[in-house]
């Protein structure tokens, strides 16, 4: 079969043309291949591989580019990089690879084209379209990848085992391509995974968040979740995940099934943001219920204070997986801490008072926050899910409400430490935090407007109860 079509653009006929000069046979082979077959758009990544010297084709290919682009070149690998427009080409030579158990970092050999395929992680990665000029656009398809397009199977081209445990981070392509294209993992390759599972350990931290990301971002995260747990990887890269599974009962009394529900929310948060940060925050919302579960005769199972607790562990996992501990990771702890504040609000009459109080706490967060929490009813009572989405609408109009009225959002008190300083001739001292919190509470509670006339009197009233004198 021939896909001249797929390689269309000039950029392979620039390859085509440099391999020739070269004397080596090219091709184009992996996830550009696969993604023109499934019509999933213009691809910005291109994998070629040259029969020979992948970093000599890649300089070839510069030289007979307009304004000749640098190429990068890792000598460790055997690979190049060069980017032409928006798109970025990767150069390699044909190899054949060994691994020693205790790592993925595989012993490279020059090999064929036949050897470089072997090596591939699935069969429908493993298609490569003819560069040479004289069978320019056949397709190379030894493992019947397109069939399992077709099939929408993911199948290892060789021995599962031996793929698996030779580069354990492939065990998460093949979920995060199954959650990504909706494809199923065939019956042999997934017992594999579940038989190599431990060996994601020898996976550094960095490359496993990589996948996790792109199952995150996929339209369906659950797939990919309930994959990871199903096979016993997930354990191993997030058990304070599959801590929350299982239902357990006492006196009749049972808890809802704590990890079920989480992936539910986070395939509601998915239809309705792509924010990477906001999907974490919503797979880890209730994390910290595991270690605060209790039973009591009285009021049956609680979980008081996991938003607290669960915060906490946002940090420890955060640093675990070498995730950045900066304003991603601060923002996923606020939402987790806060992810209960709304649904509260939307249970009870919703007063000017308590949304002031949500808005000032969430600051320039609060539409994430209302997206979170909405995201987690997951109930089936149709009635209580009307409620709850009904209630939560009245708490959004009141937000906007008071937003208008009282610009609360990131406030500062009116009155400034400054200011309180120069009227009592003070010294930074605490009489000054007890002063500004006493405004800020009155203005939450409405007791004030948030306007500084108002504020300085409050000001004047405390600093008298507080035995002040007024700088003379």
């Amino acid at each position: 079969m021939n896909y001249k079509e797929a390689i269309k653009n000039n950029i392979f006929k620039v390859i085509s043309k440099s391999a020739n000069q070269l004397n080596l046979d090219s091709y184009v082979i992996g996830g550009f291949v696969r993604d023109y077959l499934l019509k999933r758009g213009d691809a910005k990544d291109i994998d070629i591989v040259a029969i020979g010297s992948g970093i000599a084709l890649a300089k070839q290919v510069a030289k007979n580019l307009p304004n000749t682009p640098k190429v990068q070149v890792f000598k460790t690998y055997g690979t190049a990089m060069l980017r032409h427009n928006d798109i970025e080409i990767e150069f390699v030579g044909a190899r054949k690879e060994s691994y020693a158990k205790d790592s993925r970092n595989p012993v490279v050999e020059h090999g064929t084209l036949q050897d470089d395929q072997n090596r591939r992680d699935f069969t429908i990665n493993a298609l490569a379209i003819n560069l040479s000029e004289a069978n320019f656009g056949d397709i190379l398809d030894p493992f019947n990848g397109i069939q399992d397009l077709k099939d929408k199977i993911i199948r290892t081209p060789l021995d599962p085992d031996i793929t698996y445990s030779d580069d354990p981070l492939r065990m998460m392509r093949a979920i995060r391509f199954a959650t990504q294209l909706n494809f199923k993992i065939e019956t042999e390759s997934l017992n594999a995974i579940t038989r190599n599972a431990e060996r994601i350990k020898i996976i550094t931290n960095e490359r496993i968040v990589v996948e996790l990301h792109k199952i995150l971002e996929s339209k369906t995260p659950s797939i990919g979740f309930l994959l990871l747990e199903k096979t016993g990887v997930l354990k191993h890269i997030l058990p304070e995940l599959t801590a929350l599974k299982g239902i357990d009962e006492i006196e009749g009394q049972r808890h809802k099934d704590n990890f079920y529900h989480t992936l539910e929310v986070v395939d509601n948060i998915a239809k309705h943001t792509d924010d990477l940060w906001l999907r974490w925050a919503a797979l880890l919302h209730d994390i910290g219920k595991a270690p605060t579960k209790r039973f009591s005769k009285k009021v049956g199972w609680t979980f008081h204070g996991h938003e607290f607790e669960g915060s906490k562990m946002v940090y420890h996992l955060f640093k675990r997986l070498k995730m950045p501990l900066n304003d991603k990771m601060k923002f996923v702890q606020k939402m987790v801490f806060m992810s209960s504040r709304p649904i509260v609000l939307a249970q009870d009459m919703v007063t000017d008072s308590a949304v002031r109080r949500l808005v000032f706490d969430a600051g320039d967060y609060v539409e994430d926050l209302m997206t979170l929490c909405e995201a987690d009813i997951t109930t089936k009572n149709p009635r209580k899910f009307n409620k709850y989405h009904n209630n939560f609408k009245i708490v959004r109009d009141k937000i906007i409400e008071v937003e208008e009225r009282d610009q609360v959002r990131n406030f500062q008190p009116p009155v400034s430490g400054a200011e309180i300083m120069e009227t009592f001739n003070l010294k930074p001292s605490r009489e000054i935090g007890i002063i500004k919190e006493a405004i800020k509470e009155a203005i939450l509670e409405g007791e004030i407007p948030n306007e500084h006339a108002a504020a300085y009197n409050l000001m004047l009233k405390k600093g008298e109860q507080l035995g002040l004198k007024l700088n003379a």
